[in-house]
């Protein structure tokens, strides 16, 4: 048996509407749609799986539950803005004018959520 450091990972997130999460994971996040049954709805996230778990009703979790890396987090925002993403806003976290957080060391992030409410993230280190 191989050990769990050598194997693919797959992302898991809930979703009570298919029709929603799926337009919201293809068009305004650019993933590719692979498949759909009666239990999920599955993406490709740049060769990660996401299935999407389809539930009656999504209760959020506290906290980011999926996020990505990117090379320039200024261009990523503007660019999923104009596909609809609006930036979480969080006070006394001071967010710039895109929404995006500067940490010590030089993280920076910014906060959106998907039709069920759950916080995603985009990074850029």
């Amino acid at each position: 048996m191989k050990v769990l450091g050598s194997c693919d990972i797959v992302s898991f997130i809930a979703i009570s509407d298919a029709d929603k999460a799926r337009a919201f994971y293809v068009d305004s996040l650019g993933l590719m749609f692979v498949s759909e049954d009666q239990y999920a709805v599955v993406f490709d996230a740049n060769g990660t799986t996401l299935r999407a778990q389809k539930i009656e009703k999504v209760a959020p979790r506290q906290g980011t539950v999926l996020g990505w890396h990117v090379s320039d987090i200024e261009d990523a925002v503007k660019n999923l803005e104009k596909r609809g993403v609006e930036f979480e806003r969080y006070e006394g976290f001071g967010q710039d004018e895109l929404g995006i957080m500067s940490f010590p060391g030089g993280a920076r992030v910014a906060w959106f959520k998907d039709p069920d409410g759950n916080l995603l993230s985009i990074d850029q280190y």
